[in-house]
């Protein structure tokens, strides 16, 4: 079984053990218990798998159809571009 330690604010620490005591009562476990449901509880309204979400390829695809330039292309600007704001702050830090 796994084991995990969080850290919260002290205000919310006793609210939530006041909460996991008045449910599960003052037994040992009750506190584990308490957060187990909570856990599970936010992981199924959160994290539930939505099937209305498009697949992102399809999502992205198209959307740079307007350029007329190819993937190389792209690239070699981007390296272009990072290489000059490179060299401008080497030269600015290193020329006296």
């Amino acid at each position: 079984m796994g084991e995990l330690k969080i850290v919260m604010p002290d205000d919310l620490e006793r609210a939530f053990r006041k909460a996991a005591m008045k449910r599960f009562g003052f037994r040992k476990g009750s506190m584990s218990e308490a957060a187990r449901e909570a856990i599970e509880t936010w992981g199924q309204a959160d994290f539930e798998e939505d099937d209305s979400q498009e697949d992102p390829i399809e999502a992205i695809s198209g959307l740079l159809k307007h350029v007329k330039k190819s993937s190389v292309q792209l690239q070699h600007e981007s390296w272009d571009f990072i290489v000059d704001k490179h060299n401008k702050r080497y030269n600015k830090k290193h020329v006296s």
